[in-house]
């Protein structure tokens, strides 16, 4: 059995890298370690139904944050990822099968959390056919089940060796916010992201809008990693293009030497400024800081999101 705490057996596809210097953290990247009663009760809550989450198995900085408030993003399908992208801390290697039981414990969990937006991520399967749709779509289900009132957000795998048909399932499970990365700027993606395709995770979001023009979609990426802010903005136009209505922005942060280096921080100021040309693309929800990821104050960001939508429409 795999030690999953130890990077060499976490990431056996990284352990004949040579280490990348890690350079140290500006003051506006650091966080205090989470100590609060809040967090124990959610971690608590989480181990006793058995779940994974994306907030512990990528290293998240605001873990302690989001933990306090009951705020956990699960990951579904297991812990082991199929891909062995160079930024990422989930550890790589064949999964198990998937638990039939999980859908029941993550709607059980959310329910005891009173969550009121919850976050479903996932690692990817490449090993199933369907790359796990159909768990996504039971997993959305059984949270609508138990707890009607709480708004569902995804953020799903990229689906690439599957039939396009597959995305339907997860559509016609009618989450809130649908939401899948681009991670990088395309130039970066052999690099960075080398077991996906820029053009083909656009067009996945693309298609959602095709199959239901009323949901949200959502993407993201992380800048330090070595891109230019023209490539930023040329994504941002890519997608506006797909119709993507909330864009994230966040400072790469490196998990191990082992990883993608840091290229650089990037200032607060830079990311206000990646801000202001976002929403004069026409996004109707930007989330651009050092500190922000996919699921950081999803809850009140979908509100907002919420909010501009009917703003847009003259209906609010």
């Amino acid at each position: 059995m795999r030690e999953f705490n130890i990077p060499g057996q976490r990431h056996p596809e990284k352990a004949h890298k040579p280490d990348q210097s890690q350079p140290k953290k500006p003051d506006w990247i650091r966080v205090k370690a989470p100590t609060s009663q809040g967090y124990k009760e959610t971690r608590d809550i989480l181990k006793s139904n058995k779940l994974v989450t994306v907030c512990e198995e990528a290293g998240c900085p605001n873990v302690g944050e989001c933990w306090s408030h009951g705020h956990a993003t699960m990951m579904i399908m297991g812990e082991i990822c199929t891909r062995g992208c160079s930024f990422c801390n989930v550890a790589t290697g064949k999964p198990d099968a998937l638990d039939t039981f999980e859908p029941g414990r993550v709607a059980h969990a959310v329910k005891t959390l009173g969550l009121k937006h919850v976050v479903i991520t996932s690692v990817d399967r490449d090993d199933l056919d369907d790359g796990g749709a159909e768990h996504f779509a039971q997993t959305i289900r059984a949270v609508r089940h138990r707890s009607p009132e709480t708004t569902i957000e995804i953020l799903t795998p990229d689906f690439l060796k599957c039939d396009d048909r597959v995305l339907e399932a997860v559509v016609e499970a009618k989450p809130d916010v649908f939401n899948h990365n681009l991670e990088t700027v395309p130039g970066l993606y052999p690099t960075v992201r080398p077991g996906a395709r820029y053009f083909h995770s656009l067009r996945l979001l693309q298609r959602v809008k095709q199959l239901d023009p009323t949901m949200f979609t959502k993407s993201g990426i992380m800048v330090g990693l070595g891109e230019d802010r023209q490539s930023v903005l040329q994504v941002m136009d890519d997608m506006r293009s797909a119709d993507i209505d909330f864009l994230t922005i966040g400072q790469y942060l490196q998990p191990t030497p082992k990883h993608h280096r840091v290229d650089r921080f990037v200032t607060p100021e830079e990311f206000k400024d990646y801000e202001k040309a976002a929403y004069g693309k026409g996004f109707l929800m930007v989330s651009a800081t050092p500190l922000t990821r996919s699921s950081y104050h999803a809850g009140d960001d979908f509100a907002r999101l919420r909010e501009a939508r009917l703003k847009k429409l003259g209906l609010s």
